[in-house]
């Protein structure tokens, strides 16, 4: 499960940082890639596997998508209730239904992950669990250098 929650905050991590990386990359002539190329860059995936993951998470990111949308309805649904004649139940109703959805993203997020992070061999397992240490050590950095100069 540790694994799995790295792997989530390293494709997270990578989406994040991906402005970051393309500013850094555009300075270096070289182009983005997606997630999955970063990923590879990162421990040395293979073809074969980079196929794979991205065949993993086109075929889970579109049933997400589509909850995503549908939960994002609820949500406004929910806020029109906001007003002196709401109904209750409606709101009940929308709000357990949200709930049952972001159940659901969760789980499909978490299968996703967990089937791309079987696609890994032991030794990227391993490299992925470094790189990802030393990210957070980074962004642990940053912070306090952050609040340091705050506190100036």
């Amino acid at each position: 499960m540790k694994l799995v929650k790295l792997f989530g905050i390293a494709l997270l991590t990578i989406g994040l940082a991906g402005p970051v990386m393309a500013q850094d990359m555009s300075q270096q002539q070289r182009p983005q890639g997606d997630q999955v190329d970063q990923l590879a860059e990162l421990v040395g995936l293979s073809d074969d596997q980079q196929k794979e993951i991205r065949g993993i998470i086109e075929e889970m990111q579109g049933e997400i998508q589509g909850l995503q949308a549908e939960a994002q309805q609820l949500q406004q649904a929910i806020q029109a209730e906001i007003k002196p004649d709401y109904d209750e139940d409606t709101i009940r109703d929308n709000a357990e239904k949200l709930g049952d959805l972001t159940g659901e993203m969760t789980a499909l997020s978490t299968l996703m992950q967990a089937k791309v992070d079987a696609v890994f061999t032991e030794e990227q397992r391993a490299e992925l669990d470094k790189r990802m240490k030393q990210m957070q050590q980074q962004m642990q950095q940053r912070r306090q250098m952050q609040q340091q100069m705050q506190q100036q």
